[in-house]
C-alpha cells in the first residue's frame, strides 16, 4: 500500500464526535461494500461505480454495480491505482497510477484496457476530473510530497487533443478540483491554516476565487450536484469527518447523514438523487474504510 494513503489513515482523526440530533438529517445511509474500499466514482448512466480496493499490497481499481453487487477487478497490476473518475460518455476512466515510481494521471477504458498516460512521472499529478466536453482534464500536483507536512500545490488543466497545460492557481495548496457540469465554475479544497481548509470556488481559469465555506475546521473534497445548485463536501466540524451539502453560493449548509467513522470524497448519482462516499472506521486500532449511499432528502424545517 502506498505511503500516502498509510499516512492517510494515520492522521485521519478517527475520533466519534457527538451525535447529531436525527431532525437536523436529511439523509439514511446504507453500505453497499464490504471491504477496504474507497473514492467511489459513477458511471454516467449511474448503473455502475469504479472505486478502489487494497488487495494485498495495492490499492486496485474495481467495478461493481451501484449497490456494491458483482464487484470485479479491472488493475491487476503490481503498484497503486487511485482517485478514479469516470467521463461523462462513459467511455474512459482517468486515475492516478504509480508505475515505475511515478505518480501520473492515466486514463483507459471501463475494462482496464487501453491505458495512457498523460503527465510526466516527475510531476507527481492527483485527483484528475473530467470536463464536461470530456475534453480536457483538471488534475493537482501532491500536497504530500513529505506527510504529515503539507508543500505547496496547483491546479492544472490540461486539453487532451493537443496535451496543452495551463495552471489556474498559483498561490498556497489547492487540491480536489472540480468542476461545474457547465464548465463555467471550479471547486476546489484550499489549505489555509495547519488545521484549516475550505471549499473555494472559482471561474474556469482560476480567477475569482472565493471562499464559501469560511469555517475554522477542516472542509474539503468539494463535488457538484449534477443540476448546480448545490455543493457536497465533507467536513469535521462536528467532531469526526461528515458529509455536508450547501447551496453553490455557500449558504444552507447542511449534513447529509450521520456515519460514525471518517466520511470523505463524496459522489453525486448522475440524477442527483443520491451521494455515494467512503467511511473509514477504526475499531480495536485496525482501520477500515467502506463505501456508503445516502439518499438525498430536501431538509427538514
Amino acid at each position: 500500500m502506498n505511503l500516502h494513503f498509510l499516512a492517510w489513515l494515520l492522521i485521519a482523526g478517527l475520533v466519534p464526535g457527538a451525535a447529531l440530533a436525527q431532525k437536523s438529517l436529511f439523509g439514511i445511509a446504507r453500505q453497499v461494500t464490504g471491504s477496504m474500499s474507497i473514492d467511489p466514482s459513477l458511471s454516467p448512466d449511474g448503473k455502475h461505480m469504479v472505486y478502489i480496493r487494497v488487495i494485498g499490497d495495492f490499492e486496485q481499481l474495481f467495478m461493481a454495480n451501484v449497490d456494491g453487487s458483482e464487484s470485479r477487478q479491472i488493475t491487476h497490476d503490481p503498484y497503486d491505482h487511485e482517485d478514479p473518475a469516470w467521463s461523462h460518455d462513459g467511455a474512459k476512466i482517468a486515475f492516478v497510477s504509480f508505475a515505475d515510481g511515478g505518480q501520473v494521471i492515466s486514463v483507459m477504458s471501463p475494462d482496464g484496457s487501453a491505458v495512457e498516460t498523460l503527465t510526466p512521472k516527475n510531476v507527481h499529478a492527483i485527483h484528475p476530473a473530467w470536463m464536461p466536453d470530456d475534453g480536457a482534464l483538471l488534475y493537482c500536483t501532491t500536497d504530500d510530497l513529505d506527510p504529515p507536512r503539507k508543500n505547496a500545490a496547483d491546479i492544472y488543466r490540461m486539453d487532451l487533443a493537443m496535451r496543452h497545460v495551463t495552471r489556474l492557481t498559483s498561490e498556497g495548496i489547492n487540491t480536489y478540483p472540480k468542476p461545474s457540469r457547465d464548465g463555467t465554475r471550479i471547486a476546489f479544497r484550499k489549505i489555509v491554516g495547519e488545521l484549516n481548509s475550505e471549499v473555494f470556488v472559482a471561474d474556469a481559469d482560476g480567477s475569482n476565487a472565493r471562499n464559501l465555506t469560511n469555517n475554522p475546521a477542516y472542509d474539503g473534497w468539494p463535488a457538484w450536484s449534477p443540476d448546480g445548485s448545490s455543493i457536497a463536501f465533507a467536513s469535521n466540524r462536528q467532531g469526526n469527518q461528515r458529509i455536508y451539502v450547501m447551496n453553490a453560493d455557500g449558504k444552507n449548509i447542511r449534513p447529509v447523514v450521520h456515519k460514525e467513522g471518517r466520511a470523505t470524497a463524496p459522489a453525486w448519482s448522475p440524477d442527483g438523487s443520491a451521494i455515494y462516499f467512503p467511511v473509514c472506521t477504526s475499531v480495536d486500532g485496525v482501520v477500515g474504510c467502506e463505501i456508503f449511499m445516502s439518499i438525498i432528502k430536501p431538509p427538514m424545517p
